[in-house]
């Protein structure tokens, strides 16, 4: 059991906020060990044979996220400093990492650069972590960043309406509030922290699940990573037909595309799925792309297309009330 004891300047400081390079390193684990993770299937399906195709080294990235995990050397994902930081902020955040706290990489042979040279190390490793993302995360990161944001505009609502009792009771089953004191039933960590005043940063985390993760160690600001409400259907299909006032605006091709994109998908896929011409699907998809509702991401030969946020956005705000 976890214990972490607040004072009234720890209520104060406890604040959200989204890392993708958290998720990254979260999503090694589920790749690693699928069989474990059975609500990332539809994921692990899609992404492996083309991670496997790219031809990219992400042995570094793999050894440094063991398979059970116990512990993750803080370096590789230090708890982000602002809200919202995008991936390169964060390796900016990981790449100043003082040579010191690298020394925890593992012993594997890949990862001996990190202990005889941290600076050309976590360069390499950042190189690594880039390439991963691009394939494994970034088509989907509109739609995962939709369902981390939806959980933390529902976890202010909860504050709003009862404060710290209804917003910590409520973040997952493994967690308790009570007396000043944060109870979170750990599967590693037996210990008591008392915050002094950092307060608790709360990260809500698609690839943690069915797990919490901590960090309590300094320098860091104290962090718990959970679960985000939803989770169970961030992989559905949730466009069902082409919403007519979609179609009015756009045309009923570009609409049809766009709610064919509830998945990554390449120009041969949905010229399949659509019944449109390959040339038909390239020019609606670049019309698209220049009005910043899809996004385009190279994963190997192919080229993946993916709603982005104002996509998603114009989609849900089209669909026709439920």
């Amino acid at each position: 059991m976890l214990k972490l004891g607040f004072g009234l300047a720890d209520l104060a400081c406890t604040r959200f906020a989204f890392s993708p390079l958290w998720e990254v390193i979260a999503s090694v684990r589920v790749l690693k060990s699928p069989g474990e993770h059975p609500l990332h299937r539809p994921w692990v399906a899609a992404v492996r044979p083309r991670l496997d195709a790219s031809g990219l080294d992400w042995g570094m990235l793999s050894d440094l996220v063991p398979v059970p995990t116990r512990t993750i050397p803080a370096f590789v994902c230090p708890p982000p400093v602002t809200t919202s930081p995008d991936l390169e902020v964060e390796l900016a955040t990981m790449r100043s990492t003082p040579p010191g706290q690298v020394d925890a990489a593992g012993d594997s042979p890949r990862l001996a650069v990190l202990r005889e040279d941290p600076a050309t190390g976590l360069e390499r490793l950042a190189d690594v972590i880039r390439g991963y993302w691009a394939i494994t995360l970034a088509p989907y990161w509109p739609r995962i960043r939709a369902l981390l944001e939806g959980d933390v505009l529902y976890r202010a609502r909860r504050l709003a309406e009862g404060g710290a009792d209804r917003l910590l009771n409520d973040l997952d089953p493994a967690v308790r509030w009570e007396d000043d004191t944060l109870f979170v039933a750990h599967r590693h960590v037996s210990a008591v922290r008392e915050l002094g005043g950092r307060g608790l940063l709360l990260v809500p985390s698609v690839f943690v699940w069915p797990r919490l993760f901590s960090v309590t160690a300094p320098p860091w600001q104290p962090t718990l990573r959970y679960s985000p409400r939803g989770i169970a259907t961030l992989w559905e299909r949730r466009t069902t037909g082409v919403p007519e006032a979609l179609a009015a605006v756009l045309g009923r091709s570009r609409a049809l595309l766009l709610a064919e994109l509830d998945t990554p998908a390449s120009t041969t896929h949905l010229s399949g799925r659509t019944g449109m011409s390959m040339g038909g699907v390239s020019q609606h998809l670049t019309a698209l792309r220049d009005a910043g509702l899809v996004s385009a991401h190279r994963s190997g030969r192919y080229v993946l297309y993916a709603r982005s946020e104002a996509g998603e956005t114009l989609l849900s705000a089209a669909a026709p009330p439920t």
